[in-house]
């Protein structure tokens, strides 16, 4: 039975994936930070309809890494780390503090940097051990009010074109799901009308689904995705990568 860590699994597309997994046999790890309640109900739901898998709850602040030893002795088979967390801040990049830009570093690189390290040896023991970013089209292409999201999504695809090369003899992959618009709780700040401006310059003409994204990192898990590593896979319905 393969094990999957999938971190921010209480958000949209973390959700997404853990159903679509769980569907497929895999035993999981749900992460959380606020949102405990989502993840004890998925627990529950997921229990009941795949009694022979486990699945568990684990929580963390991905902003620290002082728990990351507690997190690492908790966790003892591993052939998937999936990163789904993440935020973004909507301004202008001289109204962003240097906090506000840590926070961002170290939600969505620093800490799962770290975490890499400490879970290498285990994915390496999978044979098949797969390191998967969910990244954004903005990681490539930039955008206007959200200067750090956008650096930090670009430094997503930069470590994977790197630590791809590194880790590869040891069968493990390293790969970005990079979306565009997504119907998700970050996207949801945004009135119908600019929901509306934002899908007419889509040439598929809507915001995807969590399951659709979801649908891609969960194939990146499977056996024979094995030779596709250090790359980024742009879902953004043909709008701007």
């Amino acid at each position: 039975m393969k094990h999957a860590l999938i971190l921010g699994a209480s958000g949209d597309i973390g959700k997404a994936t853990a159903k679509q997994l769980a569907a497929s046999g895999w035993s999981l790890y749900l992460h959380y930070y606020h949102n405990q309640t989502a993840i004890q109900k998925m627990i529950k739901e997921f229990s009941q309809k795949y009694p022979k898998q486990d699945f568990l709850g684990v929580h963390l602040d991905m902003r620290d890494t002082t728990s990351l030893s507690q997190l690492y002795t908790s966790i003892f088979e591993l052939d998937a780390l999936i990163f789904a967390q993440g935020t973004t801040n909507y301004q202008l990049l001289t109204d962003t503090s240097s906090e506000d830009l840590q926070n961002l570093w170290m939600m969505q690189v620093g800490v799962p940097i770290e975490m890499i390290k400490k879970f290498q040896a285990k994915l390496a023991q999978s044979k098949n051990g797969r390191i998967i970013f969910v990244g954004s089209v903005y990681g490539a292409v930039g955008s206007a009010m959200e200067v750090g999201y956008s650096t930090i999504k670009g430094a997503q695809t930069a470590f994977a074109n790197a630590y791809a090369k590194e880790v590869g003899s040891l069968g493990i992959t390293v790969n970005v799901v990079a979306p565009g618009a997504v119907n998700t709780q970050m996207n949801r700040v945004f009135s119908d009308t600019e929901h509306e401006q934002v899908s007419e310059n889509i040439p598929l003409g809507r915001f995807a689904t969590p399951d659709e994204i979801a649908y891609w990192l969960v194939q990146l898990t499977q056996k024979q995705a094995g030779y596709l590593t250090g790359q980024t896979i742009y879902v953004d319905g043909g709008w701007l990568k």
